[in-house]
């Protein structure tokens, strides 16, 4: 095979040395060098022909220090050839780990086949990788142990699927440290989060619950839930919902669209919630509910609850609470969340007299108000 074009990069005495080195120490720094020289200088078609023949030639019947030199020098290179690379994957470890973590030239279909009879090593190395395409984890919890996908869960570059989670999950349902990391991903199938709640209990299924939409009937379900495992939060998960007016139907269709329920979530802040609540129970566009529930005079607002057939003493408080959403121009965020809570306190907790004893307390708590007895609305007697 000629060479002689390469020559210009390399020098005759490297060639010799990776080709007919007396020693392996010698055959791996002339090694080391061709991959230098393949990843730093730009090749014509003519040259990196003759390079990847070179490269054939050491993978074919080099020692493993040779090799390794190979592996080490282009498991991150796009030069290195995808044949050469699938080979150096089903090497020893010491040359297979490195490029199975790197490797571009390894495909998705490539990593898959090579999970279905992975060492845990190489599946450690697979999980690692910069990028992971739901193909490769999907494998991956199809056939890995649970060590190697859990690393891949906490991989913020790996994507997930549906099928993927929830055969993870399926295959070790025990697994806490498991189920804890699929917790933690940052969205999640609704499907899985509903598998998850049904294998959770305490303090996990309380951070699902609040990092992820469980499905909406799942969600009130667990709210009317008594047993042991702590109750859902209806309010806080409309804010997770992708579909919130299907969310709040069923809020509706469950009985759990009560004008107090409505009164919470607008001191939370969540004013979309309100609006498709108003809309839901008064029968009108979502276009039509916001248009009369930000109306800036009092007509508008008083025409809607009383469509929505709200008993009138909770008129007042709902009035206060839209002043104070308009005054104070509530954008929405976090921050402004917690300084509207704050405005409420001040501004509504006065007019809460007709509110049930059980649903003020639930609201002084999620406005994280320390009772104050001076504050507490008077409640007629008899």
């Amino acid at each position: 095979m000629s060479v002689s074009t390469l020559r210009i990069h390399l020098s005759e005495d490297d060639i010799r040395a990776l080709l007919k080195g007396e020693t392996d120490e010698d055959r791996a720094l002339g090694c080391y060098r061709l991959c230098r020289r393949i990843e730093k200088v730009v090749l014509t078609p003519q040259e990196r022909i003759f390079a990847e023949q070179i490269l054939h030639i050491v993978v074919a019947g080099a020692a493993e220090r040779v090799r390794r030199a190979l592996a080490v020098t282009l498991k991150a290179s796009p030069m290195l050839p995808s044949s050469i690379a699938n080979r150096l994957a089903r090497d020893l470890d010491s040359i297979a780990i490195p490029v199975l973590e790197s490797s571009p030239s390894l495909t998705d279909e490539d990593l898959a086949e090579i999970l279905e009879s992975a060492e845990p090593a190489r599946q450690f190395a697979i999980a690692r990788r910069a990028h992971l395409s739901p193909v490769v984890t999907t494998a991956l919890c199809r056939f890995g142990i649970n060590g190697a996908i859990i690393e891949a869960l906490r991989n913020t570059q790996a994507s997930f699927n549906e099928s993927g989670l929830i055969c993870a999950i399926e295959r070790f349902p025990d697994m806490v440290s498991l189920l804890e990391a699929v917790v933690e991903r940052p969205v999640l199938p609704i499907l899985v989060a509903e598998k998850l709640a049904a294998l959770l209990t305490g303090e996990l299924f309380d951070r699902l619950v609040e990092h992820h939409a469980v499905p909406p009937q799942l969600a009130i379900d667990l709210a009317n839930d008594t047993r042991e495992r702590s109750g859902v939060d209806l309010i806080a998960q409309a804010g997770l919902q992708s579909n919130l007016p299907r969310y709040v139907q069923q809020l509706h269709l469950n009985g759990r669209l009560t004008p107090s329920f409505v009164l919470r979530a607008l001191c939370q802040g969540e004013v979309r919630l309100v609006e498709y609540a108003f809309a839901e129970l008064a029968a009108v566009p979502h276009n039509k509910a916001w248009l009369l529930v930000h109306d800036g005079g009092t007509i508008g607002l008083r025409a809607l609850f009383e469509r929505a057939h709200f008993p009138a003493s909770l008129y007042p408080a709902f009035r206060a609470a839209i002043d104070v959403l308009h005054d104070s121009e509530f954008t929405g965020s976090t921050n402004d969340q917690s300084r509207f809570k704050k405005l409420m306190i001040e501004r509504v907790l006065t007019r809460f007299q007709s509110i049930p004893a059980e649903d003020l307390t639930y609201l002084l708590e999620k406005l994280d108000y320390v009772p104050d007895h001076s504050l507490q609305p008077r409640r007629a007697v008899g």
